[in-house]
């Protein structure tokens, strides 16, 4: 007689032919997850954050939207994955490799599994005609390095990838940080000013690591104030 199993299989034993065979009664009930997987169905609403993107060779912003799908919803495995991006400007230079990107990077969502590994392949990507300096100091080597910082930033909002730096270390910085400033005080600039190195303190150097205009010279040693990298180790 065909037995029909209506739940998930979470044990088995061998039954030898001299010993009679038994019924095993599940003690929990196997929850069943949902992962974000390629035939999966686009909901009719979806939550998502728009980010913008101003670099100093377009006159018109950038803007990005990711748009996540919410699994699990209602329950302690509730988790966010991204589903799909947008990107869109009132340039119209760059529409057709934009277009190309978006669709692309979204099937990478769709597919499922881990989609990290995208933030280091758009970095990776150089300009040549050449980056750009982003308000704040950090150098970007392309338009599409930018839109994988973005990528990350979001990742990160959504619990996908974590801060290598800990509220401690951030907390550390912030001390030599003031620190520096305190041995080397350097007058305001204006509130109009567009000065791009306004961010960490006047005279600092470019990061080997993160490429932010941020290392100074502390206790002897070259120390970086945004990601933390000093050549004392």
């Amino acid at each position: 007689m065909a037995l029909k199993i209506s739940s998930k299989i979470v044990d088995y034993s061998v039954v030898k032919v001299d010993e009679p065979a038994q019924t095993v009664e599940p003690t929990e009930t196997a929850i069943q997850l949902e992962e974000m997987h390629e035939k999966l169905k686009r909901p009719e609403f979806l939550e998502g954050s728009t980010y913008k993107i101003k670099t100093p060779t377009s006159e018109h912003a950038i803007y990005v939207t990711i748009n996540d799908v919410i699994l699990n919803h209602g329950s302690d495995h509730e988790i966010r994955r991204p589903f799909e991006i947008f990107i869109n400007s009132k340039n119209m230079e760059h529409y057709q490799w934009i277009s190309a990107l978006t669709l692309i990077i979204s099937a990478v969502f769709r597919k499922g599994g881990d989609c990290t590994f995208l933030v280091e392949e758009l970095r990776s990507v150089f300009d040549p005609k050449g980056g750009y300096m982003k308000r704040g100091g950090r150098w970007m080597p392309s338009l599409v390095a930018e839109i994988g910082d973005v990528l990350e930033q979001h990742l990160k909002r959504i619990g996908m990838m974590v801060d290598e730096m800990d509220e401690h270390q951030r907390a550390y910085l912030e001390q030599k940080r003031a620190e520096f400033v305190a041995i080397k005080p350097q007058g305001q600039a204006a509130a109009d000013c567009d000065d791009s190195t306004a961010a960490y303190p006047p005279g600092a150097q470019m990061c080997g690591k993160c490429h932010t205009q941020a290392a100074v010279q502390m206790d002897g040693c070259m120390t970086c104030l945004n990601c933390g990298d000093s050549k004392c180790g």
